[in-house]
């Protein structure tokens, strides 16, 4: 196919993209009006199956589907950058140094910590009773570990963050979402469907498999976050360059 007829395919392609799009806008609901479709079916949906937050219902229940390609995203991006950063042979790590942290830093990041963790923790177990989830939660829950880093020193921060361990977790929190959607074609319902009781609205066991797959998100994001700034963190190269090299050997 030549360069010509590329450029035609794109365009036609490309038109009849923003003429399907043009005719959905205007089946849209008016911009301010009382009439909203969608938002009123999902908030029935959401009430109906016990998940007291709507968006965790939408994105747990109704279109858990493809949260699991969200998940897979980041999930694909931590293991990407696990390859790519690791240490080859040629590669020496420099062991971290002691920088002195200023007191009223220290302070507030060592108050800071548990307070994070526990809000992090929080927003994961209640992401199907009021705002926030998995993804939230487990970033926050990333971001309290690390603060040991802004308050002492990299590695105090290394000792509580095995990276090994964070590696498995991240591949269960991964795999716990895909087995949850599996055990529902056990029960001879479609991938990823609801197939728990969906107990008393407003309790942390509401929505039936929404926390379940709420949690295994928030392992996921946690350990991969972790993961993700380990990669980064962790660069510590000794490069030198054929400049240098050059360089060295004209001045002998």
């Amino acid at each position: 196919m030549s360069m010509r007829t590329r450029l035609w395919v794109l365009a036609v392609g490309s038109l009849g993209t923003a003429v399907l799009y043009l005719l959905a806008c205007r089946d849209l609901p008016a911009f301010g009006g009382l009439w909203h479709p969608y938002g009123d079916r999902a908030v029935h949906a959401a009430l109906t199956r016990h998940t007291a937050n709507t968006v965790s219902s939408v994105n747990f229940d109704q279109r858990s589907l493809d949260t699991l390609g969200e998940e897979s995203i980041l999930f694909g991006s931590v293991l990407g950058t696990v390859v790519l950063l690791r240490q080859t042979r040629d590669e020496d790590r420099l062991p971290p140094r002691p920088v002195r942290v200023a007191p009223p830093v220290r302070r507030y990041a060592l108050l800071a910590l548990p307070v994070t963790l526990l809000i992090g923790l929080y927003v994961v177990a209640h992401g199907q009773l009021s705002p926030g989830g998995g993804f939230q939660g487990g970033v926050v829950v990333a971001t309290a570990l690390h603060l040991l880093y802004i308050a002492v020193d990299y590695r105090a921060l290394e000792r509580i963050r095995p990276v090994g361990f964070y590696e498995v977790a991240d591949a269960a929190g991964e795999a716990g979402y895909l087995l949850l959607g599996a055990a529902a074609l056990l029960t001879g319902a479609a991938f990823l469907t609801n197939f728990l009781p969906y107990g008393t609205l407003n309790t942390l066991a509401s929505g039936g498999t929404v926390p379940l797959l709420n949690a295994a998100i928030g392992v996921e994001v946690a350990a991969g976050v972790v993961v993700l700034l380990a990669g980064f963190l962790d660069q510590a190269v000794e490069i030198e360059s054929e400049q240098q090299d050059t360089g060295a050997e004209g001045e002998r």
